[in-house]
């Protein structure tokens, strides 16, 4: 059978490895995930509460104008409902925003190192790829790409702060490259772990109304899988002028997101000190992470979500990661994305200090 030919050129996503699985093909007891920068500290109890009361209307088909959600979130950044868009995951907002604004005959723009998605979709409708030769969001190679290929670029993917590797850009900074893109090209600013960074230095804090009342072609992707401890419900959501969401509901399937997904955002919204705490374990937690990095002259870069990066020049990352992985301990290995690198989430201070015990074994 013959497919678009396009599609040979992307690889699969690779998502994070089973704890079950795992435990089982190396007869572990115990399995510490430690890769997929999911919320160590579970799922609020509001939220818990929430799908737990909720579960007799499983049967039926969600509220397809997320009007409960879309009040909480329109609330909490003081936008309009017209401005909200609700996915699955912030994932599927992405795909929206490559199938508004991409072909064949076009191009995205990204730092050399980010988010694995942006590349898919856009390669899934046979896009062009274009990438800056820093792994780090580096604002003058960015615009110099951008001025070259400027007829074909109609998409520019930001992901602040930065997954896989943790680095941020000031908003200031931001604000200064968006005034210098023209207003066909629909400027993505993935948000998915900034509310960490807003949490760690306010100059990276990216306000989505404020952002997309200066710049009619931003979007602002937000996501309740990180710091809301809700990765297995799939609620993501999209901030953007009026002309932009009502394209994206053109591409938006039905009842794309469940009742008890719904339920559980709005509650887990509300849970303020559940998302202080996390806030604040993360950030300490990292702390032990940077000296270890230090003590043992291990590159990182600073990190303003809830993973770190640790590169290496003589250690090989994936055969570091295989040894932990026999140990109990899942992390991420980064050469998929050309890096000699692991990705670690934050965890608790017990899943944390169990990495260390395996790591220094065998680092």
């Amino acid at each position: 059978m013959k497919f678009n030919p396009f599609l040979e050129a992307i690889k699969t996503y690779e998502s994070g490895k089973d704890m079950d699985l795992i435990a089982k093909e190396f007869g572990l007891k115990e399995v510490i995930k430690l890769a997929s920068n999911e919320n160590p500290y579970g799922t609020s109890l509001k939220a818990k509460d929430a799908i737990a009361n909720n579960a007799h209307l499983a049967h039926l088909y969600p509220d397809d104008t997320m009007s409960e959600l879309k009040q909480a979130l329109v609330q909490k950044y003081d936008i309009l409902n017209e401005n909200l868009i609700i996915g699955s995951g912030s994932d599927q907002i992405i795909e929206y925003i490559v199938h508004a604004k991409l072909d064949h005959s076009k191009a995205y723009l990204q730092c050399g190192v980010s988010f694995a998605m942006y590349e898919i979709y856009a390669k899934q409708l046979g896009a062009k790829v274009y990438k800056t030769l820093s792994i780090t969001h580096d604002l003058n190679q960015l615009y110099e790409l951008y001025q070259k290929h400027k007829n074909e670029i109609k998409v520019i993917f930001l992901c602040l702060p930065n997954n896989p590797l943790g680095e941020c850009l000031d908003v200031k900074d931001v604000y200064d490259f968006l005034e210098k893109i023209d207003e066909d090209c629909l400027v993505a600013i993935d948000g998915a772990y900034n509310e960490f960074a807003s949490f760690k230095d306010s100059k990276k804090h990216i306000n989505p109304k404020e952002l997309i009342d200066k710049y009619a072609n931003a979007v602002y992707l937000g996501t309740f899988s990180k710091l809301y401890g809700l990765g297995g419900m799939r609620v993501g959501y999209g901030i953007a002028s009026k002309e932009i969401i009502s394209t994206f509901y053109k591409l938006r399937a039905p009842f794309n997101v469940t009742n008890l997904s719904l339920k559980a955002a709005v509650a887990a919204l509300s849970d303020k000190d559940f998302i202080q705490r996390t806030l604040e374990n993360n950030f300490s937690q990292m702390k032990i992470y940077e000296e270890f990095a230090e003590k043992h002259q291990i590159k990182y870069i600073p990190s303003y979500t809830n993973f770190i990066t640790y590169f290496f020049d003589e250690k090989n990352s994936a055969d570091l990661s295989e040894k932990l992985l026999k140990n109990g301990i899942i992390i991420r290995n980064l050469q998929s994305y050309g890096l000699n690198a692991v990705r670690i989430s934050i965890g608790t201070a017990y899943e944390n200090s169990r990495f260390f015990e395996e790591f220094s074994k065998i680092f």
